[in-house]
């Protein structure tokens, strides 16, 4: 039964297509984005995902998209008292709080897709990392990775996790800007993993520049369906040989976030 179908008995009718048809859940808390038309109607909304979903403790309000270097959104909480959880993927465990720190879970399979193709005697760089879901499925592998945030708060969460996850000895943490990573590192890797904000796609030439001949890029950037092709010319003339590419799913009307897997020649 859909959060819709739950709400039809509460919600008067003309007001029923404002009713969201999902949400997000990381750990126990489920975040959705209530529109201003069913404020009156928040307390009952949170109550039906309770109902619905167990595990769930806490129900936050997304009131604001991603907001500065940090990519953190604002919440009201619903029903709960914390915003703290551990999130569950995969075997692995990722402690956090969604008001400091960035985290998607829509993305767990590509997280499983990449750390599937690891090797245990790589090198790894993963920059914008967060608090690890990157990181620590890579480590578990054995390969050595440099994990890259700017956030402070992130960083801390991270390192707990790759403590928590047992694989703190595999992971070298760098809290600094990305946009300076040449200049911080002085070794090259087989593969980097760049999960890139929004608008920064200049950062896959800025740091593929650090992956041996032969590595790989796993590239995420966000785009039109009709912008692929033209894409895909771009980095083949930019010296790629694109192993795969998909979307990972729609952020926007029109636009999708897509990994492209670059083997640099």
């Amino acid at each position: 039964m859909t959060l819709k179908t739950r709400m039809e008995c509460i919600v008067p009718e003309p007001l029923l297509h404002l009713v969201p048809n999902s949400f997000d859940i990381i750990g126990n808390i489920a975040i959705i984005s209530i529109p201003q038309g069913l404020d009156d109607y928040k307390a009952q909304l949170a109550q039906a995902i309770i109902s619905k979903h167990g595990n769930i403790s806490t129900v936050l309000n997304k009131v604001s998209k991603l907001e500065g270097e940090d990519r953190v959104g604002r919440y009201e909480i619903l029903s709960g008292t914390t915003t703290r959880t551990e999130h569950r993927e995969y075997g692995f465990r990722y402690r956090l709080d969604v008001n400091e720190v960035f985290f998607n879970p829509h993305l767990s399979y590509e997280r499983f897709r990449v750390a599937s193709r690891i090797r245990g005697d790589e090198h790894i760089l993963v920059p914008f990392c967060g608090v690890g879901p990157y990181v620590v499925p890579a480590a578990s592998k054995g390969a050595r990775v440099v994990a890259v945030e700017n956030n402070q708060k992130a960083c801390k969460w991270l390192a707990e996790n790759v403590k928590l996850n047992r694989v703190d000895t595999n992971v070298s943490i760098i809290r600094g800007d990305a946009s300076h990573i040449p200049n911080m590192v002085r070794c090259s890797f087989h593969r980097a993993i760049l999960p890139i904000p929004y608008g920064m796609d200049h950062f896959l030439y800025e740091i593929s520049g650090l992956v041996e001949q032969g590595g790989i890029v796993h590239f995420y950037t966000f785009k039109k369906q009709y912008q692929i092709q033209e894409l895909l010319k771009e980095y083949r003339d930019n010296g790629f040989d694109v192993v795969f590419y998909r979307r990972c799913g729609n952020v926007a009307p029109g636009v999708s976030r897509w990994v492209f897997d670059l083997k640099k020649q």
